[in-house]
């Protein structure tokens, strides 16, 4: 599975959007803490210029962050970003734009950060399938010195879309917040293609790319959620055995492949719940069941509400939004 195909297809049935919310300028010695996110959002940090120490408090663990490197937590966990030195950080100030983001600075002749903060926003269901495809936090790699001069390269795209969003959160320009959040965006696909491409993904969909014998069965769900597959099939298509796919498949993803291609399913029907003339019996038989009512229990257990709970609040939203 190439990682534009299964990308591709995560992102024709969910809508990320994007949203810079601090730029942090700083030096050392800096600490930032951020707390759990909500079930819908996904935190990512730049690091334009610099070095930080990327701490998750409830695994114990701590990576190094260096220039061109982004992060995402898709699980939108707790986690700690400082300078490493251990040493007081020195206080800061914020001053926040007419673009709706923050600059926080402090006074320091330390060692210099320059950070670019926010999050992506997930709707839920998608967000279910978003943390359940996705492992815990991933890094990609935003510049590449291996890379010929002209040759567009993934990290290199990377930190050319870096470098416009620095830009344009240096100024307060007309137009920019709009700019900013639709990089975001962007930028969400980017790092997700240069994450997959490094093969580095301990679980979750990046991690197919380093095994291949499971791409079958991924690109036959995503092709043709409605099927009612069955475990040897899809064992087959992967030339396994029955446990070894099982195996397998939850081993590199995190979850069983019922478990994914029901949480395919559930998202791919909340898109077609928010279409007025399309019945639930319909929107039922066209993620694969034909027992509505049984489609009725297995919506509610993944989304926390009714098919028609849903579709009303999604006409609420649009009626909103209007």
């Amino acid at each position: 599975m190439s990682g534009v195909d299964w990308l591709s297809h995560l992102l024709q049935i969910i809508t990320v959007s994007g949203q810079l919310e601090v730029r942090c300028a700083y030096g050392a010695p800096w600490r930032v803490a951020w707390g759990q996110a909500a079930a819908n959002e996904i935190p990512y940090h730049v690091i334009v210029k610099g070095r930080a120490i990327l701490e998750d408090p409830e695994s114990k663990t701590a990576r190094v962050l260096q220039s061109g490197d982004v992060v995402l937590l898709p699980h939108g966990a707790a986690h700690v970003l400082h300078d490493g030195s251990g040493q007081r950080p020195i206080r800061t100030r914020e001053t926040l734009g007419s673009a709706g983001w923050m600059l926080s600075e402090n006074d320091s002749q330390g060692e210099q950060l320059d950070l670019l903060c926010g999050r992506f926003f997930v709707a839920p269901p998608h967000d279910r399938l978003i943390r359940n495809c996705m492992p815990a936090n991933f890094v990609a790699r935003g510049l590449d010195g291996q890379a010929e001069e002209g040759i567009g390269t993934v990290s290199n795209e990377l930190a050319d879309l870096v470098g416009l969003m620095r830009m344009e959160s240096a100024t307060d320009r007309l137009g920019g917040r709009a700019i900013l959040n639709a990089l975001s965006s962007a930028l969400f696909t980017l790092v997700l293609r240069a994450a997959s491409r490094s093969g580095k993904a301990p679980q979750g969909l990046l991690a197919l790319v380093g095994q291949p014998r499971l791409a079958p069965a991924m690109t036959a769900m995503f092709a043709d959620p409605a099927r009612p597959w069955k475990l040897p099939e899809l064992a087959d298509l992967c030339g396994m055995s029955r446990a070894t796919f099982m195996r397998q498949f939850q081993d590199k993803l995190g979850c069983s492949a019922f478990d994914f291609l029901t949480d395919l399913r559930m998202s791919l029907a909340a898109n077609e719940l928010k279409k007025p003339a399309i019945s639930t019996e319909a929107v039922a038989e066209t993620v694969g069941y034909h027992s509505v009512s049984a489609f009725r229990h297995v919506f509610a257990e993944r989304v926390g509400m009714t098919p028609g709970e849903w579709r009303r609040l999604a006409y609420k939203r649009k009626q909103d939004a209007v």
